[in-house]
């Protein structure tokens, strides 16, 4: 017998508030949780840049969902209601538009990953070449998210109304920052005066987000229908843990009270920005290239294996040095508490889903730190060993000889440059990922772990690293 679906609860729905871009299973396991539990009329317009399919899952159900938090203490599942629609940007870019223009959404935000937003990893500034952004400079109904923040801040200012707050929730270095200096320069290129009414008025607060999110199967489907006696088309699974710090700089100080959920409001995220970013982002792009490489299917099946844990640990006596701590906090037990995290079995955070992107990832998780290492003359083989190992996975095979599904926007060009008769001068030659500084300085000890990565073996590798 089929189980029923899952259907809105009978209370009232809080009005729309908030819009975000990118409802996917993170959002819908971290933001849209603490929304629900802070209250009041901040009820959720998600808007798909891509794909129809969350909307599809979705609107049959009355856009709830079930979030299952798995842990050592067994599931839990809550109902989600505070996600009112799903709009789909390909299939009506001006619904999107007039929604993101109406003057009760205060706050728009992002997860959109990191090449969502259209910029030069090595820079941080926007890619004009871009092709959503090509197309967004030419046409009134965008593509990409700059593109759709920057045209319905327009429209916000043609109208007469205040601008929305944007909010980004990925995982880039002052996110806020990052941002605002693309909408600021795509404004600036259709209109001077737009970019200076966006400057002046807008607020790009930064912020710091963490959970565990993996990757939804159907086996989790199942799960959550036997657990819940409902069939649910898109549940969410999560860690119990989350931490999201945001500074506390929104226009005309309109958001929701978001410390009632725990939410930590500070005056600069960089800190914890920073520790977050290097300590868990860095380690698990270590985890998931050794790992995805020596056949490890899930970060709790590589952080398992002896040497790959002591290889993390190593990493962590590199990258703490490179820090400032967040006030109140010991980055030793931050490091504990991260290896319990990954010990976590029941979440089966796939290697190669923490893999994918990483041309547009390991600027912001390693290559900063390995910079700020070399600077101070300090040794850093571990984090060189790391961005060997992006090399030889983005070869497109692991040491067995098995495929490695490479999802990545420069996908084609990765492949090529890996089977160059040089493949690490042909990487490091990838100005998107490498400034000519940086590549220069790394090229003799990378091609010496990329060779000894091929010829031993990550794990052989990682063993002589960490002793």
């Amino acid at each position: 017998m089929t189980a029923p679906r899952l259907a809105p609860g009978g209370a009232a729905r809080p009005k729309p508030g908030w819009l975000h871009l990118g409802p996917g299973a993170f959002f819908r396991a971290f933001g849209l949780p603490i929304l629900q539990e802070v209250g009041g009329d901040w009820g959720v317009i998600g808007v798909s840049l891509r794909s129809p399919a969350t909307r599809d899952a979705l609107a049959p159900q009355g856009f709830a969902y079930t979030a299952l938090e798995r842990g050592p203490d067994g599931p839990r599942a809550a109902v989600i209601e505070q996600l009112r629609d799903i709009l789909v940007a390909p299939e009506d870019p001006r619904a999107v538009l007039d929604a993101m223009a109406d003057p009760g959404i205060r706050v728009v935000s992002l997860t959109v990953t990191e090449k969502g937003y259209c910029h030069d990893p090595a820079t941080g500034r926007l890619n004009p070449d871009h092709p959503d952004i090509r197309h967004d400079l030419a046409a009134p109904l965008p593509r990409s998210a700059p593109g759709f923040l920057t045209r319905a801040l327009a429209a916000r200012r043609a109208a007469g109304h205040r601008p929305f707050t944007v909010l980004s929730c990925d995982n880039l270095p002052d996110n806020g920052a990052l941002i605002r200096g693309v909408v600021l320069e795509l404004a600036r290129r259709i209109d001077p005066a737009l970019a200076d009414w966006i400057a002046a008025e807008g607020a790009f607060p930064a912020t710091m987000v963490d959970r565990i999110v993996p990757a939804t199967t159907p086996e989790d489907i199942a799960a959550v229908a036997r657990l819940t006696g409902r069939h649910d088309a898109a549940p969410v699974v999560h860690e119990p843990f989350r931490q999201w710090v945001v500074t506390d700089a929104f226009v005309d100080g309109a958001r929701p009270p978001l410390e009632r959920a725990g939410v930590q409001m500070v005056s600069d995220v960089a800190s914890f920005e920073a520790m977050k970013l290097r300590m868990l982002n860095g380690t698990h792009s270590a985890l998931a290239y050794l790992g995805s490489l020596s056949g490890h299917e899930t970060i709790a099946e590589a952080v398992a294996h002896p040497v790959l844990r002591a290889f993390t640990r190593h990493l962590w006596s590199e990258i703490v040095p490179t820090l400032t701590p967040p006030p109140g906090t010991d980055l030793a037990a931050y490091a504990d508490a991260l290896l319990a995290r990954y010990d976590n079995a029941a979440i089966r955070h796939r290697t190669l889903q923490i893999a994918m992107d990483g041309s547009q990832k390991l600027p912001q998780r390693i290559l900063g730190t390995l910079r700020d290492r070399l600077d101070a003359g300090a040794e850093a083989e571990g984090l060189l060993a790391v961005v060997a190992a992006w090399m030889r996975h983005v070869g497109g095979t692991d040491e067995a000889g098995r495929p490695l599904d490479l999802r990545d926007p420069l996908a084609e060009e990765l492949r090529a440059r890996a089977r160059a008769a040089d493949p690490v001068a042909s990487l490091l030659g990838l100005r998107v990922v490498f400034d000519a500084d940086l590549a220069a300085r790394i090229r003799a000890p990378l091609t010496r772990l990329h060779a000894e990565l091929a010829t031993r073996g990550a794990i052989t590798t990682a063993e002589r690293i960490a002793r």
